[in-house]
């Protein structure tokens, strides 16, 4: 059988797999490119789509979901399993991502009209998203699902968000039966709302993210009362705490954690301080938490058998016409506001990021994962100065990065639930996290489990077998012989990889100090003449 890596292969966004086994070809993911890697969105898919017998979906986050519409859209008309959950998720991610696509295409195709240009067409548009959400199927967590005699697969709790899974997939071929782990993104353990990740006990081979795979949340214990801290003295100042944040799940956690405080009497200042959730798909995405308590932890089920709604409290605002977004930024007392888009790339949190960036009296607040690229990740960075609309705001906020409020395990999460199994995995593939960290994460496995872990490269084919997987057609970025993948596509994906690559380095360089503008310069020039 064969797994190739499609996204999320040395980055952390595009989670995609094709697998072929068991006499079927199959996805695990499909989700959107996000950062520096967007424009991979707009690339054909590697692989005819009328050959794909089904796909499984780990959980609802654009990442792993977002390029659905499009794959339905082109031609895909099987099964989606997974999670209700999960599914109920994707009927309101989706189509806003099909809503914000087609304003995107919308503003550029006014500017290609100016300049005399032909328009183009959006990925796809929130009524392709809408028909794409048919072809979903409804699983229940440990349940195992038997698609035929060679095929069959189990949705486990990740622990991450909402509905989201760990899929255990058990594959016959040549007599015998292979098991594949695909962990999906998995959660903190103790963290509010959900159950910690399941244990999986055996697997011959496992598929593991790694976004946090060199970092320790050290946050963690005391993230509640830094957030605190942070609105007592930024209210105390008369500014605005802003908080970009998911839609899906951390924004829930924020208002579990502010629900806890306003009722705390030693916090007796918070009841007087507006919260607005400032985003209508947030506050969408706080009505299907209400509705699946099956995915519940025994004491968020107490606290609602005891009568407290932990997504309710004195002062909390749902924000959902734009009209009434605009009149926040008229508030002179100070207020917590809630915002997507996380990473600050879209979204009515540029309005407000707009109007506090430049305020000392202000605080940004972030509360997770800023991916390479993004508004966020800029902003997050230390940068004086973004863009924002067309206009340069200077950065005068102070500028707070809490990340025990992670939905991802840390490095050593990981390696616990890692360590979980009984049966140790003949091979692990490390995937879903920037090069370093994927890097790093595979060496500290190596190192503490004796296990072969490789880091898993885009475009790249492994063949795996009963006892061994070995990359199909040698140790390189892109396997030629891939199904699917033709030598032109396999060529211009691996010229964009090194392009950003060399990118990359040359900003590290020049931000050390290592090389002169000119010396940059020269370097530019040099990588143009080799594209070219």
């Amino acid at each position: 059988m064969k797994v190739t890596f499609l996204g999320a292969a040395e980055t952390v966004t595009g989670s995609c797999f094709l697998v072929e086994g068991g006499g079927k070809r199959f996805l695990v993911d499909c989700g959107m490119f996000q950062g520096k890697e967007e424009k991979m969105n707009e690339q054909p898919f590697e692989f005819d789509i009328t050959s794909i017998d089904f796909m499984l979906l780990t959980h609802a986050h654009i990442d792993h979901s977002g390029r659905i519409p499009k794959l339905v859209k082109e031609g895909y008309g099987g099964p989606i399993y997974t999670t209700k959950a999960t599914a109920d998720l994707c009927s309101i991610l989706l189509p806003d991502s099909g809503h914000i696509q087609e304003m995107e295409i919308e503003w550029q195709n006014r500017k290609r009209m100016r300049a005399g240009k032909e328009p183009i067409e959006p990925l796809y548009t929130a009524e392709d998203a809408q028909l794409s959400l048919k072809n979903f199927q409804h699983m229940f967590y440990d349940d195992v699902f038997e698609l035929d005699d060679n095929i069959s697969f189990r949705f486990r709790d990740a622990g991450h968000i909402l509905g989201s899974s760990i899929i255990e997939i058990w594959l016959k071929e040549n007599g015998g039966t292979i098991k594949l782990v695909f962990s999906g993104d998995l959660g903190q353990k103790n963290q509010p709302i959900l159950r910690d990740p399941t244990v999986i006990e055996d697997a011959d081979y496992v598929f593991i993210e790694s976004t946090y795979g060199n970092r320790l949340h050290e946050d963690t214990d005391n993230r509640v009362e830094m957030l605190n801290a942070i609105i007592s003295r930024t209210v105390g100042r008369g500014g605005n705490v802003v908080i970009p944040s998911f839609a899906v799940g951390r924004t829930q956690e924020l208002l579990y954690h502010l629900n806890i405080l306003k009722e705390d009497k030693e916090h007796n200042y918070l009841k007087g301080v507006k919260v607005f959730i400032d985003s209508p798909l947030a506050i969408s995405a706080t009505k299907i938490f209400q509705d699946n308590p099956q995915c519940y932890d025994a004491q968020t089920l107490q606290l609602l058998k005891s009568g407290d709604n932990p997504f309710e409290f004195d002062k909390l605002y749902f924000i959902r016409t734009s009209e009434d977004s605009m009149k926040i930024n008229e508030e002179k007392g100070g207020a917590v506001i809630i915002s997507a888009s996380g990473m600050c790339d879209a979204g009515r949190i540029k309005h407000h990021l707009k109007h506090n960036l430049w305020r000392k009296e202000s605080s940004i607040v972030f509360v997770g994962y800023q991916a390479e690229g993004t508004l966020g990740r800029i902003i997050k960075d230390g940068a004086e100065k973004v863009k924002i609309f067309g206009e340069e705001i200077r950065i005068l906020a102070e500028i707070e990065d809490i990340q025990g409020f992670s939905g991802h395990a840390d490095r050593d999460g990981l390696l616990e639930w890692l360590n979980g199994f009984t049966s140790k995995p003949k091979k692990i593939f490390v995937v879903h996290g920037e090069q370093d960290s994927a890097r790093d994460f595979a060496e500290t496995i190596r190192e503490r489990t004796g296990i072969e872990a490789v880091v898993a490269k885009l475009g790249q084919t492994v063949q795996i077998g009963m006892n061994t997987a070995a990359v199909a057609g040698g140790d390189t970025k892109f396997d030629m012989g891939s199904p699917g993948l033709s030598e032109v596509t396999v060529r211009i994906m691996q010229v964009k990889v090194d392009f950003m690559e060399a990118m990359d380095a040359l900003y590290d360089k020049i931000t050390a100090g290592e090389i002169t503008a000119d010396e940059a310069k020269n370097v530019l020039d040099e990588i143009k003449k080799a594209i070219r």
